[in-house]
């Protein structure tokens, strides 16, 4: 199983940004300073764990001072940096926008929770940039959703592409049932639904349901006697301005791929 070395990432993170060196940091004269890290709004703060590692990586100090899924509010202080300036002035930009933008998705991730209830859970999707996904999906966790699928070989997950190219849904469910115990399967119907249902899938994901579909499924699903074999995944264009009615619908998972691939930074900034 291949295993993340989320110090190998980061230092590729600060090299491409160093380059073949910090030239303007090079200018200044050797200066042991502290400096902290503030927010400039309301956030959960996420990522403080690695933007420490990054100035580690120069051989600066950290104090933390706001942990992994705590809450800051502006002007609040969320680390405590001290070593030599051009070390840090090197480490700042990388630092901050891997915290900026984890603390960007575990807030966004928290206010879509506070809308749905608590037995439905906020799932992450694989809608991540290239190289972020660990960061990405480390950060839903810290603003209260779920991580799902990681990595394409954690569990099979039929979708309709898979579908289109593998003959028919009840072919592919059979050949992973000879294989596998857990798989998801992706439905765009109440007769596809019922029929991975009764196949045997773990998860059944409501590609594109309105909410008003997804009632008139999880009913027809209960007549048959099949609702509590399933859990079921609602996916596809669901925000905040509509989660609240998902959460209704009793679903047991809501995933939301804009909390990944639609991110907006907290502000924060290194102040000397």
């Amino acid at each position: 199983m291949l295993v993340f070395n989320s110090k190998k990432q980061l230092l590729q993170f600060l090299a491409e940004d160093i380059g073949n060196g910090d030239i303007t940091s090079a200018l200044l004269p050797k200066k042991k300073i502290s400096v902290r890290i503030i927010s400039r709004e309301n956030a959960i703060v996420a990522g403080v764990h690695y933007a420490k590692e990054i100035f580690k990586l120069k051989k600066c100090k950290v104090r933390i001072v706001k942990k992994d899924g705590s809450k800051t509010k502006p002007n609040q202080t969320i680390m405590i940096i001290t070593g030599d300036a051009g070390d840090i002035l090197t480490c700042e930009r990388t630092a901050l926008n891997l915290l900026t933008r984890m603390s960007g998705i575990a807030s966004q991730t928290n206010e879509l929770v506070k809308k749905i209830p608590k037995k439905t859970k906020l799932y992450a999707t694989r809608k991540t940039a290239p190289g972020l996904r660990y960061f990405d999906k480390e950060a839903v966790e810290m603003g209260g959703g779920k991580k799902h699928r990681l990595r394409l070989d954690e569990m099979i997950m039929i979708k309709d592409n898979h579908i289109a190219v593998g003959d028919s849904l009840s072919f592919l469910i059979k050949k992973t049932k000879k294989k596998y115990k857990k798989f998801e399967v992706e439905v765009e119907s109440t007769a596809d639904a019922v029929l991975a249902a009764k196949e045997g899938a773990t998860i059944i994901m409501l590609d594109n349901f309105s909410p008003s579909q997804i009632k008139k499924t999880i009913s027809v699903l209960k007549k048959q006697k099949l609702r509590n074999k399933v859990m079921l995944e609602a996916s596809g264009g669901i925000n905040s301005k509509n989660i609240s009615k998902y959460g209704q619908t009793g679903v047991d998972i809501i995933s939301v791929g804009s909390i990944t691939n639609s991110v907006k930074g907290i502000d924060m900034s290194l102040e000397i």
